[in-house]
């Protein structure tokens, strides 16, 4: 199942046990690719981890250059080497973004006691009416 059928799911999930339990509960949504692009931090250590990418690039070229005479089985390690160290960069990073939005969107959820928050990025609209956005004060706390 893909990632949007598994999010409209846990949605209709949601909902629900939201609706169907006191009528209390409430639904927060946030626009995850508006905070990827507007959020400060997320900016920061996007342009951080830039930098680290260009840095092992201009190293494994180094290295390419200073060993012209490699052959192919170690040409293709060191290129595996580089791959992993980029995935690896790429990993960290998306795990330091992600962990931070996590945090403020429960931080922000306590505060205005929404029982479940959903990505509602324009690209993958879940609730079109009913939720309570929450995307501009995570990002305004993203800093």
């Amino acid at each position: 199942m893909n990632i949007t059928k598994r999010l409209a799911a846990v949605a209709l999930f949601a909902a629900t046990l939201v609706f169907g339990g006191c009528g209390q509960g409430q639904i927060g949504a946030v626009d995850v690719d508006k905070i990827m692009t507007d959020a400060p931090r997320v900016k920061t250590l996007m342009a951080e981890a830039e930098g680290k990418v260009k840095e092992a690039q201009q190293k494994f070229e180094q290295d390419a250059a200073a060993n012209p005479e490699r052959s192919d089985e170690d040409t293709a390690k060191a290129q595996l080497d580089f791959q992993r160290k980029l995935d690896g960069i790429n990993q960290a990073y998306a795990t330091q973004i992600r962990s931070r939005m996590d945090v403020v969107i429960e931080e922000i959820s306590r505060e205005k006691n929404i029982d479940v928050v959903i990505n509602n990025s324009a690209s993958e609209k879940l609730i079109f009416q009913g939720a309570i956005d929450i995307t501009d004060e995570v990002i305004k706390k993203m800093q």
